[in-house]
């Protein structure tokens, strides 16, 4: 604000300046002006008069008027108009300007001071015909004090006009910079919360009528708030992550005890056998204790490849997440989703399994056994939630660019408080599908990671009698994610 008063006071002085040496010089030329006029009126005065005196009173003529005359009849004479009229100036008022005169003594008008008359801008002329030689001035003091006045004006008016426009500036300036204010009161409010853990929502925003887009200012208030909104959603995603994390930590504990307390139990159970047949060596007890640890170690050999084929799986989901794990070549989704029917068959031959795809190849760039294995997950999915009899169609289409593999069947249906969650790790679909197999959850996780990694979708649509899981893939080569 100061810079901007600054300047303004800076160009309205120079103004102020520029328009008085304007007017100054406007004046000076009117003087002359007049002082020409006055030596027309005098001139023909001066050859019938005796003294200055007379001449003056001979005619009107402005006060201040000032008359100087020489002339070999009368000498030096000289004399000024008052408010009372003309007034001769004595010896001692003329000798103490005839120096003053002598600088003046030519045609041209000239500014002199004169003593105890005060600046005056004088002319010298002479009378036609004669040797007479007169000085006819006029005072400066209407110029000086015109333009005192202006400058007295330009001055009261730059003062009065630079506190009004530190008065308007400083309101504009206190409504401009209010959305600004209400920024910052927003994000000192947004930094008083603690976000290092927990559920945290950011409610936080700079309100709707400090926000505006044509202005600067404004923006930055719109920026924050999309900042806001971000930040909001990220930290929401951070916790639903977090939940998922917890979620994933505790299925994966749950799934890995089972197990691992099957192994611990039969472990023991064998240990003492063998320490009860040490003690007894009887045939019969010697018998007892291999059978007993026999089927022990079948058992803990059963757990041990469930740990594995779980481990195996959550290895998997991993290197997928890290993009890994694929290996890029041209496959044939006709021949593939064949041949996963034909292995499902012997799966469940109390299922009825029909196969519709297109006479033409569909082709695509991907890792085949990874797309075999998704398949292969969806058909296990399909044998293993519906009952004996159901109707299980796989069915291949080339739509548009993408190429379209579906698992349809006419089961139970999915419960849709679970559907949702379908494909998140270790879901289950419980609640409306009769679960016969000890399997880990980890099926449609895994197919729904390889085919984002194949940067494609799979989706479910479900209701009682009609579900279909719908894969789509790009229909031709792409990078791998």
């Amino acid at each position: 604000m100061t810079a901007v008063i600054g300047m303004v006071a800076f160009i309205l002085v120079m103004i102020g300046i520029s328009t008085s040496a304007i007017l100054s010089q406007v004046l000076y030329v009117n003087l002359g002006a007049q002082v020409d006029e006055a030596a027309a009126s005098i001139q023909p005065r001066a050859a019938f008069q005796n003294s200055a005196e007379q001449v003056l009173e001979s005619g009107f003529f402005d006060s201040g008027t000032l008359l100087v005359m020489n002339s070999r009849g009368t000498g030096i004479t000289g004399a000024v108009v008052g408010d009372n009229g003309a007034r001769a100036l004595t010896t001692d008022d003329l000798g103490r300007i005839a120096d003053s005169l002598q600088a003046a003594a030519d045609s041209n008008a000239q500014t002199v001071d004169l003593p105890n008359l005060g600046e005056y801008l004088v002319r010298t002329f002479q009378t036609p015909g004669s040797d007479s030689i007169f000085l006819v001035g006029l005072p400066l003091s209407s110029v000086t004090s015109t333009i005192g006045a202006i400058l007295t004006t330009v001055a009261l008016v730059t003062t009065g006009g630079l506190l009004l426009l530190a008065v308007i500036i400083a309101i504009v300036i206190r409504l401009g910079l209010r959305p600004l204010r209400a920024v910052a009161e927003t994000a000192t409010r947004v930094a008083s919360l603690r976000m290092e853990q927990g559920d945290v929502s950011i409610t936080e925003r700079v309100p709707s009528d400090q926000v505006d887009d044509h202005t600067e200012i404004g923006q930055v208030g719109t920026a924050l708030n999309t900042l806001l909104d971000r930040v909001d959603a990220s930290l929401s995603a951070r916790q639903r992550n977090e939940e998922l994390m917890r979620r994933f930590v505790a299925d994966a504990s749950h799934e890995l005890r089972t197990p691992l307390a099957s192994i611990r139990g039969f472990s023991e159970l064998s240990l003492r056998a063998m320490r009860q047949a040490q003690d007894d060596e009887s045939r019969q007890r010697i018998a007892l204790a291999v059978e007993t640890t026999e089927q022990s170690l079948e058992r803990i050999q059963a757990q041990s490849l469930r740990m594995t084929t779980l481990v195996e799986d959550l290895l998997l989901l991993a290197r997928l997440d890290e993009g890994q794990e694929l290996v890029y070549g041209s496959v044939d989704l006709t021949r593939l989703a064949v041949e996963a029917v034909g292995d499902a068959r012997p799966a469940g031959p109390d299922h009825s399994w029909t196969i519709d795809v297109p006479d033409t190849p569909v082709e695509l760039a991907g890792d085949a056994s990874r797309l075999h294995q998704v398949v292969a997950n969806l058909l296990a999915n399909a044998r293993t939630h519906t009952p004996a009899g159901s109707e299980v169609n796989v069915s291949v289409a080339h739509e548009g660019a993408e190429a379209v593999l579906r698992v349809h069947d006419n089961g139970p249906g999915i419960d849709p408080s679970v559907a949702s969650q379908l494909f998140e790790r270790f879901a289950r679909a419980d609640r409306s599908r009769d679960r016969k197999t000890g399997g880990t959850g980890l099926g449609l996780s895994i197919a729904r990671a390889i085919v984002d990694a194949h940067r494609g979708t799979i989706t479910v649509k479900s209701t009682p009698g009609d579900t279909t899981f719908e894969v789509r893939l790009p229909a031709k080569p792409a990078d791998p994610v």
